[in-house]
């Protein structure tokens, strides 16, 4: 049996390293391949140019991996969006580089303002938002542990929800996705650190996807919180489809940049994220564990992302959730279908991504509605308003950057949601 991930050999462009223009090498290298469909592909430059990079237009070009969904005036108006919302973004960034939230926030909400920033193909370095981009980053690497995590806040010697031992794996996986996806296109005095923080970052991830043992066989291969890590309780750790999509991007996304990722981690996590599936409905559940298993919107988007990621595309389980996602549709601002863990900017972000991964009908039924309710109810100022209920606390720099995730999968520009 090929490893989960062996897919990205074939598909994913080598990244350049040191370079300020890995975004547009990276448009320039997909469009050769399908210049040159039907030939075999041998090998490639990532010599970096001396052009200035700047921010894609969203053209039909950079579209052309998801089919149309919407005509030329609501791409203006998606577009518009965006840079309206990122400005914003830019106008709250604080002066240690983060983004405003709580700590027990941090640095997941300053990684996902940057990566809104490089979904619209800007980067650190010179150029429109370069150095809010570097600043930011900067933030992140300074949240990095001795054992390799990457989390503000002191950790709870119990669970609290929304402290640090409920956060610091959301943390931790973002925070470290974003740096994977920058690896190669940050400044000089940052590229040999981020190397070394993302070496550290998948070292932890691996340790806290088998440290402690699971309470239950059903959850080994997932992620969860950190707490019984660092309680030492044996035979006490459980998973959920939440946590573990975000660790397995992260670990897609390292070793798409070229960093060493067992194999086993993929394949123990895709093996979990499969048995969150019940066939018999179509769902997929939060968790396992009776307490937990619940569906809603949020995971209905993590099981087909994670499933893409992992490199099984277009299968049963992901069409049947794409279809209970079409008949869900986000046409309520503010709505939460499911489980009492549906949150709406975040199921939105998980849904467009995997509703982008399976493309074609499922796509272009999805995008419009959700395009229409985000611009709707977008500020005057460019933000959203904090996502409601229990992560409200994270406040509106979390809500926009997701909202512009969301908006943000045809134009293509980060890798780790190319298709």
């Amino acid at each position: 049996m090929a490893p989960l991930f062996a897919d990205m050999k074939s598909v994913a462009p080598e990244r350049p390293r040191g370079g300020t223009n890995r975004l547009r090498e990276i448009a320039q290298f997909f469009a050769t391949l399908i210049i040159l469909a039907g030939f075999s592909v041998l090998a490639a430059t990532d010599a970096p140019t001396n052009q200035a990079t700047k921010p894609q237009s969203g053209a039909d070009g950079a579209r052309s991996a998801l089919p149309d969904a919407l005509g030329p005036q609501e791409w203006a108006r998606v577009e518009q969006a965006v840079d309206r919302a990122l400005a914003w973004l830019a106008g709250q960034q604080q002066p240690d580089g983060s983004f405003p939230s709580v700590i027990t926030g941090q640095p997941a909400v300053t990684s996902l303002c940057v990566l809104a920033f490089l979904s619209r193909g800007h980067q650190p370095g010179p150029g429109r938002y370069g150095k809010q981009l570097s600043r930011g980053i900067e933030f992140v690497l300074k949240s990095q542990r001795a054992d390799g995590l990457l989390t503000y806040g002191q950790i709870e010697p119990t669970f609290v929800q929304g402290g640090a031992s409920h956060t610091a794996t959301y943390n931790h996986a973002i925070a470290g996705l974003m740096l994977a996806e920058i690896f190669g296109s940050a400044p000089r005095d940052q590229e040999a650190r981020i190397k070394q923080a993302v070496e550290n970052a998948v070292q932890f991830t691996y340790r806290i996807q088998h440290e402690p043992a699971k309470r239950s066989s059903l959850d080994e291969g997932g992620w969860r919180y950190v707490t019984d890590l660092y309680r030492g309780r044996p035979r006490s750790a459980t998973a959920d489809l939440s946590v573990t999509g975000w660790h397995l991007m992260f670990l897609r996304s390292a070793k798409n940049a070229g960093f060493k990722v067992p194999d086993q981690a993929a394949t123990l996590a895709i093996s979990y994220v499969e048995h969150c599936f019940d066939e018999r409905t179509g769902l997929f559940y939060y968790g396992l564990d009776a307490s937990d298993h619940y569906s809603s919107r949020a995971m209905m988007g993590a099981g087909i992302l994670s499933l893409s990621l992992a490199g099984k595309h277009q299968t049963e389980m992901a069409k049947k959730a794409g279809d209970w996602v079409l008949g869900h549709p986000f046409s309520a601002f503010g709505q939460r279908i499911g489980g009492r863990g549906d949150r709406f900017f975040y199921a939105a972000y998980y849904c467009s991504q995997g509703m982008a991964q399976l493309g074609g009908r499922y796509w272009q039924g999805f995008f419009p509605p959700l395009v229409k309710t985000l611009l709707q109810n977008q500020s005057s100022s460019g933000g959203w308003t904090a996502e409601p209920g229990e992560d409200e606390m994270f406040g509106q720099a979390y809500s926009t950057s997701l909202a512009v995730l969301t908006l943000t999968p045809p134009f293509q520009l980060l890798p780790i949601y190319q298709r």
